[in-house]
């Protein structure tokens, strides 16, 4: 690569240039968006060889590369053969033009074209805020870079291909179409298996209460038959009142297994949509102990510490509450999970950890906050931007299909609300759901 240095500019500050210049190039050609836009400035603009492909910030610039990504996932191979800088004040032009080659179906195909890049020194740094491309046509400059007969005739054989591809691809749709919902579905029953164990364990305790209420109605019918036999009425009185108690307690007890065997409907079967007054706490509370008890009963050794702190002021919300649901039930196994994570690596490291997982609501500012914390290891910035994505997962292959954080972020939007993370590398993190308070 060769350089043209015009004017006096420090050959340092040159060289700044050109490893931002070079920096920014290379990682087009291997194809790291996010590592690109490292050199840009917000206000980054962009106009490339295609009628599309234009920018206005670095938003949409990060878009078109995503999709030119997309389209060409693999890497380019890239030679310079000419680089001009031109450096004033906090001002830098620099133009290149290079060949760019990339394998096609096991087909090389080179492309040539000329760029500029205009940066500014802000922030302590040379930062991008233009970028231009075009593809300069040596059949009309004369020179020796004309497209030959091979190019053409390939050119020709992919028109040829693009229709069946076309056609391929709408077939493609399709199945990921149904694989998609499948996906859905298996994640959703997946929840449904976590929680499994959770409502045996607490469905276990009411109806405890009905046995026990029940034997001891027995024998106390017994008792007051025998009162009655040798005409101790006041007695036989106060044993009735005793077992008309109990009853009212087997009724509560009762209809405390009929509400989480109800709640376990709801979250099996495909949401209606339908909106309903929900108690945002009690939905909180019951997720939370249904996801720990869970938990326990596939593994004894798992412990944790668990804090709640609802906010009484809260009425009942309009939501789909097997939704919402599904949404808290997600945030906090996935919490129950990096600390238990975290217990491990310190158990093996011989320092002391205690995990704790925390639930929280408040009303603010006409919403209402859900917040799900843990004091896990927190999420590395570089995977931050993607923990939203479909199919994006840190965990192990075959313990996460990358849906859960990707579907619970849909179903809040899809109610008026934002879900949020907050997150400290080594400390830990806390998804917050925020939902319009409408009651």
């Amino acid at each position: 690569m060769n350089d043209f240095l015009k004017n006096d500019t420090d050959t340092k500050v040159k060289q700044e240039i050109m490893e931002v210049h070079h920096s920014f190039w290379k990682a087009l050609a291997d194809r790291d968006v996010e590592s690109r836009f490292y050199y840009c400035a917000d206000c980054v603009t962009f106009i490339g060889t295609g009628l599309n492909e234009k920018a206005g910030n670095k938003e949409e610039y990060a878009e078109v590369n995503k999709k030119g990504v997309n389209q060409y996932p693999e890497k380019f191979q890239m030679e310079f053969f000419w680089t001009r800088v031109s450096v004033i004040d906090t001002m830098a032009w620099v133009e290149n033009e290079v060949e760019w080659t990339q394998k096609i179906d096991e087909k090389e195909v080179k492309q040539l074209t000329r760029n500029t890049v205009v940066m500014k020194y802000l922030d302590g740094r040379w930062q991008i805020v233009h970028v231009h491309g075009s593809l300069p046509d040596y059949r009309l400059a004369g020179q020796n870079y004309i497209i030959n007969s091979e190019t053409i005739r390939y050119n020709q054989e992919l028109e040829r291909e693009v229709t069946q591809r076309t056609r391929d691809l709408n077939h493609a749709m399709e199945n990921l179409k149904k694989t998609q919902s499948q996906l859905i579905q298996s994640e959703k029953m997946a929840g449904l298996g976590e929680l499994t164990a959770g409502i045996a364990h607490e469905i276990q305790n009411p109806l405890n209460f009905v046995n026990n209420f029940s034997e001891v109605n027995k024998e106390l019918i017994d008792e007051m038959q025998r009162e009655l036999k040798v005409g101790k009425i006041d007695d036989a009185i106060e044993i009735s009142n005793d077992i008309k108690a109990n009853e009212e307690k087997i009724n509560h007890h009762g209809k405390r297994a009929d509400a989480i065997v109800k709640g376990m409907l709801q979250h099996s079967r495909s949401s209606s949509g339908a909106k309903e007054p929900t108690d945002i706490n009690a939905l909180a509370d019951e997720y939370l102990r249904l996801a720990y008890h869970g938990l326990r009963a596939k593994d004894k050794s798992f412990n944790v510490t668990l804090k709640t702190d609802f906010d009484e002021s809260i009425d009942n919300i309009k939501i789909v509450p097997q939704d919402i649901g599904r949404v808290v039930l997600n945030l906090i196994n996935n919490a129950f999970y990096v600390v238990d994570e975290k217990k491990t690596l310190r158990q093996a490291q011989g320092d002391s950890y205690e995990p704790t997982v925390s639930v929280s609501t408040r009303k603010t500012n006409g919403k209402v906050e859900i917040k799900v914390a843990d004091n896990g290891n927190g999420i590395p910035q570089k995977v931050l931007d993607k923990i939203f994505q479909p199919f994006f997962t840190t965990k192990p292959t075959g313990q996460g299909t990358g849906l859960g954080l990707s579907l619970s972020y849909d179903i809040v939007k899809t109610h008026g609300g934002e879900l949020k993370v907050e997150t400290r590398e080594g400390e830990g993190s806390e998804f917050i759901i925020q939902l319009p308070y409408s009651i």
